[in-house]
């Protein structure tokens, strides 16, 4: 053998290693963090979700951010509280914790909304108020601008609503890449996001620390297996197209909608929300002070009782 083909056989060798590695680190990550909640199959999808609190009380549906699951709510205590005087519904999203996303489809925010909305008709539940965080926001912006299904309030928390510059979008999209993006989250993405999830985290919760609930209970190992990778990569890919896209929605949005943020977020900054409370015909602005992006764990009894609010109304 040449050099080159010596070269190239120890290369390909090390990347069959990172993949297997990668599919038994993930099948070790499910067995050690088994599914919470419970199973149902909506139009060829199969959707992980939690149903708390009374099924005959008004409804409350959470949507998660970016890279999360149903244990972003769970832990910061929002559906334990919400679920003391509501039905509380929180799903994973496609591709997300448990919940499939077939590759054959586009998983933009309307997509996703019409899955949900099929998914809520199927569990009995109409009119809900819906609180979505971070990109979980244009989910839940997106289900109630449809005409085929009626909610009674949205809760956007740390969104990301109008088009900016943002390159730490483009570089984490590299997963979404037909065939190569497969390649990269078989392989050396896994072992790159474990070296930086440490920092992202201490990122997100700032200027606050990582709360030790968070950092104890949370099941980080599901973040990084490779499905859950190329899913938050073509989310990120998608999030500006989204936000130019949907600007033309807000004026319709005909419902209350209670727009929290941090006025310390790193990560999606505070004037998004403002700029949202403008163009939106009915609305209140709540900035929440010495919080960042995960303002859902700065100050969930506030986010609680504006819920009740509308629930009761």
């Amino acid at each position: 053998m040449t050099t080159a083909e010596t070269v190239l056989l120890i290369a390909a060798l090390l990347l069959a290693l990172l993949v297997v590695g990668n599919i038994g680190f993930s099948k070790l990550a499910e067995w050690r963090n088994p599914p919470i909640g419970k199973f149902l199959e909506c139009d060829g999808v199969v959707l992980h979700y939690v149903d708390r609190g009374d099924p005959a009380a008004p409804c409350v549906v959470l949507l998660h951010g970016n890279g999360s699951m149903i244990q972003d709510f769970t832990i910061s205590g929002l559906v334990d509280l919400l679920a003391r005087t509501n039905r509380v519904v929180c799903f994973d999203r496609p591709g997300f914790g448990y919940s499939q996303r077939p590759r054959l489809r586009i998983w933009t925010a309307a997509a996703q909304a019409a899955l949900l909305a099929k998914a809520l008709n199927q569990l009995g539940i109409r009119n809900p108020v819906v609180l979505g965080h971070s990109w979980g926001a244009l989910v839940a912006i997106a289900l109630a601008v449809r005409k085929d299904y009626p909610t009674q309030g949205l809760v956007l928390a740390s969104g990301y609503y109008f088009p900016t510059v943002r390159l730490d979008v483009w570089l984490m999209s590299g997963p979404a890449i037909p065939v190569l993006g497969d390649l990269v989250s078989y392989t050396v993405a896994p072992i790159v996001s474990w070296a930086v999830l440490p920092g992202a985290l201490r990122k997100i919760f700032a200027p606050r620390s990582v709360p030790q609930t968070f950092r104890n209970e949370f099941p980080a190992s599901l973040v990084l297996r490779p499905t859950q990778l190329r899913a938050a990569a073509e989310e990120s890919a998608l999030l500006i197209p989204t936000a130019t896209q949907f600007q033309a929605y807000y004026p319709a949005i005909g419902e209350r909608v209670q727009i929290f943020h941090g006025t310390e977020d790193q990560v999606i900054e505070f004037r998004q929300a403002q700029d949202l409370h403008q163009a939106l015909p009915r609305s209140d602005l709540h900035l929440v002070p010495n919080a960042g992006h995960m303002v859902t764990y700065a100050d969930p009894a506030a986010i609680v009782e504006v819920v009740n609010s509308m629930t009761n109304s």
